[in-house]
Formats: C-alpha cells, structure tokens, sequence
C-alpha cells in the first residue's frame, strides 16, 4: 500500500475493531479457542496492536467482556408488568448483540476460565440481582422477600441464557419466548 491508499492511523476506531472482533471470536470459539492472531486477522491489523492495545490475550478478555446493563428504565413502572418489561429487555439483548454481546462472551468462558465465572457472577451481583432487590423494595417488598426474589430471577434468566445462547438451542418464536419469560418471572416476583 502507499500512502495515498494506506487507512488513516487513528487508535480509538482500530481499538473498537479490534474489540469487536475479539468479541466474535471468543463469543464463537471460548477462550481457550481464541488466538490473538485470530482476533488480529478478523480485525484487519496486526496482532501487535492487541499487545500494545491491551497487553495481550488476558487483557483482551477483559476488555471485550465490560458490559453494563440499565435497568432504571426497565423498573419505570407499576409491578404488575415488571415481568414484560424485563422479558423484552433479555430478548431485545439476545435477539439485538448476536455473538457481539460482551455479556454473551462471559458466559460462554465461565465453564472453563476461573476468572470469567467470578467476573460473571460480581457483574451479575452488581448490574442485575442488585438493582432488582433495590426496585423490589421499593415496590413495598421486605428485605428477605426482595432478595429471595431477586435471586430467584436471576436464576431463572442465567439458565435460560445458559440454554439457549451458550447451548444454542434454538430461540423460537420471539414473541412466545418473550410471553413465556414475562410470565415466569412476573410468576416469581409475585408468587406466595
């Protein structure tokens, strides 16, 4: 290439690529399947750059796994609908990101990185069991109701994600896995 063809230099947009592709490949192939040179190649750049990016194949991981979740416009609303407003949520998530969801990627490597299930269960403590216990007491709920009900929500959706996207079985009909989902978790929040 010549200078005149050669892609302008400009680190924020290679670091996006390069995270993007990282999020494909270990989303496809886990962690340990996944090479830095993969990555680099699906990238378009050398794998150098992920070295100097991100100080390798660890560091990668990491970054291409940060993921939050915002849940104060789902818990906008009565308690009654809580269960459709976050089954549209995950499925809008599921359906929407693919094999890019960073979220996806940390679920996928928890079986076999150490480091990826305790980064999945702090993430899962932090940005969804959490905000549900602190949305279910304001809907009125005790402290141990909130909890054991935010618990068993999360539960519920971990292994459902676990089945259909790190299995994956295949999604259905999106507006019955979403009626299904909404049922069952309205179901736990309100349950006796």
């Amino acid at each position: 290439m010549d200078s005149t063809t050669a892609r302008p230099k400009d680190a924020s947009r290679t670091r996006e690529r390069i995270l993007a592709a990282a999020r494909r490949e270990f989303a496809r192939a886990g962690f340990a399947g996944t090479t830095v040179r993969a990555v680099a190649a699906a990238a378009e750049v050398s794998p150098n750059l992920i070295t100097r990016y991100f100080g390798g194949k660890e560091g990668l991981f990491v970054a291409a796994t940060e993921v939050r979740l915002d849940l104060e416009r789902v818990f906008a609303g009565p308690r009654g609908s809580l269960g459709r407003r976050l089954a549209e949520g995950i499925v809008a998530r599921w359906t929407g990101m693919e094999g890019e969801d960073p979220l996806l990627v940390l679920l996928r490597a928890a079986g076999e990185r150490g480091e990826a299930a305790e980064a999945l269960a702090a993430f899962l403590d932090r940005e969804s069991l959490e905000p549900l216990r602190r949305q279910l007491l304001r809907y009125g709920l005790t402290e141990p109701e909130a909890l054991a009900r935010a618990r068993a929500v999360d539960t519920f959706v971990l292994g459902v994600s676990a089945r259909l996207r790190v299995l994956r079985d295949d999604l259905g009909d999106r507006a019955e896995l979403t009626d299904w989902i909404a049922d069952t978790v309205q179901h736990l929040l309100d349950a006796p």
